[in-house]
C-alpha cells in the first residue's frame, strides 16, 4: 500500500463532494502527491498554468481537508513538470531524531492544555517564564513530546542558541564515564554551557547522591546564567522520596505543569492523527471504538494505530472489527504491548541464519547489513523508540538508523520479494514468545 497515496486519493475523495466531476478531470486527474512532510504536502501538476488555477482556487480547500484530516495546520507546496522538490537543509539541528515531534502534531485536550500553554510560553521567552519549567504526569501521555518540541520551537526561532538534551538515567551513565576517563571538564562544558537545558525522566536520579550533586551545580550554573531549563518526570518533586532536598526546592521553585489522560474526545483526535498520518484512513466508528477501548495512555494508543497499520501494509490484513480487538488487546495485555527490540534482532538474524552479535557487530557483508538495515526498520514500525534508541540497540547513530529506514522503505516500494521478507519476519516476531 503507498500511504501517501491513500492520503491523496482520500483528499480527491473529499474534493469530489465539494467540486463537480468536470473541474477534479480537469485539475486533479494528472496531478500526483510527491511528499508528505510534518504539515506539508508536495503535489506535481503538468503545467504552470494548473499550477496557478490549483493554487488560487483549491489550495484553501485542500489545506482545510488536511488539516481535519491531521488535527493541524498544513500548507501546500505545488512542483511543475520535472521541477526537483528539495527539502529545507535542517541545518545543525541538536535534536535531529525527535523532528516529528512539534507543537503543531500535539493534540491539545482538557488534560494538557496547561502545560501545552506554559511549554509554547517558554518556547516564545526562554530563561524569560517560567524557569525550570516541571512537567510531570503517568508515562505515555505527551511529556517528552512537550520537551522536543520546545527544543525544536527555540532552535527554529533561535538557531545561534545551544541546546543541551539528555535523559536522567544517561546523566549518570555520562558523569560516571567522564570520570572513568578524566574528562569531567568535557561532561560539564557540554551541558552546563547551553542556552537551553532539556532534561527527560529525571525521577531516575533520586537515591544516586553523586549524581544529585553534580546535577545540582549543573542546575545552579544553567539557571543563574539566566537559561531555560525544562525538566519531565513520572511524578511532582513531592513525591520523590529520595531526591535531595536542595533539587526539590529548585524544581518547585519554578512553575509546576501535570499533564493527566486524555478525554474521549482528545483520545479520538490523537487516534485520527496517528492513523493519517500513517496513512491508515479509519472510519470515525472505529476510531471512537479505539479511543473508548485505551483509556489511559497515549502511547498504548498509537501502539494500536501502529499494529493495524502493521496488520494493513505488512500482513496485507484488511482492518477489521476484529483486527482492531486484537490491537487493542495486544497493546494492552500487560507485558506484549509492543515486541522487544532483542526479540526483533534476533527473529531479523534467525531469518539471514545469523547470530544477533552479527548484527550488533562490525561485518558489513551484504546479507548482515541487508538483515541489521531490516532490524532498525522494524524497530521504528512496531516499536515506540527513537531513532537514536534504535541505533543504540545495534551501535549505530540516529543517522544510520534513519538511513537504513528509508533505504527498506524505498526497497519495499520497488521490490516485493523484500515487502515478503518483511512480512515473514514480522509474522515471526508476532508469533514468538519474546514479542
Amino acid at each position: 500500500m503507498n500511504s501517501l497515496m491513500d492520503i491523496w486519493n482520500e483528499i480527491k475523495h473529499i474534493l469530489s463532494t465539494q467540486l463537480t466531476p468536470t473541474a477534479i478531470n480537469t485539475w486533479f486527474t494528472d496531478c500526483e502527491p510527491v511528499e508528505l512532510e510534518e504539515c506539508r504536502l508536495v503535489l506535481r501538476t503538468p503545467t504552470e498554468f494548473k499550477k496557478k488555477i490549483i493554487s488560487e482556487r483549491f489550495s484553501p480547500t485542500i489545506t482545510k481537508i488536511l488539516s481535519d484530516l491531521f488535527a493541524c495546520d498544513f500548507d501546500l507546496l505545488i512542483l511543475v513538470g520535472d521541477e526537483e522538490y528539495e527539502k529545507e537543509p535542517s541545518g545543525d539541528d541538536p535534536l535531529p531524531e525527535m523532528a516529528g515531534y512539534t507543537f503543531d502534531n500535539f493534540i491539545v485536550g482538557n488534560s494538557n492544555k496547561f502545560a501545552h500553554a506554559a511549554a509554547i510560553s517558554v518556547a516564545e521567552n526562554p530563561g524569560k517564564n517560567y524557569n525550570p519549567l516541571f512537567i510531570y504526569g503517568n508515562s505515555g501521555l505527551g511529556k517528552t513530546h512537550l520537551l522536543w518540541a520546545i527544543g525544536h520551537s527555540i532552535h527554529e526561532r533561535f538557531p545561534e542558541k545551544k541546546i543541551s538534551y539528555i535523559k536522567g538515567d544517561d546523566f549518570t551513565n555520562e558523569m560516571v564515564k567522564s570520570i572513568k576517563e578524566g574528562k569531567t571538564e568535557e561532561f560539564r562544558n557540554k551541558h552546563r554551557n547551553v542556552d537551553l537545558f532539556l532534561v527527560d525522566d529525571i525521577q531516575f536520579i533520586a537515591g544516586k547522591q553523586s549524581t544529585q550533586i553534580e546535577f545540582f551545580h549543573t542546575f545552579n550554573y544553567i539557571y543563574e546564567a539566566g537559561h531555560q531549563i525544562v525538566i519531565t518526570s513520572d511524578r511532582p518533586p513531592m513525591e520523590m522520596s529520595l531526591l535531595d532536598d536542595r533539587l526539590r526546592t529548585r524544581f518547585e521553585g519554578g512553575l509546576m505543569a501535570d499533564i493527566a489522560p486524555p478525554d474521549l474526545e482528545t483520545r479520538m483526535a490523537i487516534a485520527r492523527n496517528k492513523a493519517t498520518r500513517l496513512g491508515l484512513i479509519l472510519p470515525d466508528d472505529i476510531i471512537e471504538y479505539i479511543a473508548a477501548s485505551v483509556t489511559a495512555n497515549v502511547r498504548q494508543l498509537e501502539g494500536v494505530i501502529k499494529r493495524l497499520t502493521a496488520y494493513k501494509e505488512i500482513l496485507n490484513s484488511d482492518i477489521t472489527r476484529a483486527s482492531v480487538d486484537r490491537a487493542i488487546d495486544d497493546v494492552t495485555k500487560k507485558g506484549t504491548d509492543i515486541p522487544k527490540p532483542e526479540n526483533i534482532i534476533r527473529e531479523t538474524a534467525k531469518y539471514y541464519s545469523l547470530k544477533p552479535e552479527d548484527l550488533k557487530g562490525n561485518n558489513r557483508s551484504k546479507n548482515t547489513a541487508m538483515a541489521r538495515q531490516i532490524a532498525m526498520y522494524l524497530m521504528r514500525q512496531l516499536t515506540n523508540l527513537s531513532l537514536n534508541d534504535i541505533g543504540k540497540e545495534l551501535g549505530r547513530n540516529h543517522t544510520t538508523a534513519l538511513s537504513s529506514i528509508r533505504k527498506i522503505e524505498d526497497l519495499m516500494r520497488s521490490d516485493q520479494d523484500m515487502t515478503g521478507v518483511i512480512r515473514d519476519i514480522t509474522s515471526n516476531i508476532t508469533t514468538s514468545s519474546g514479542g
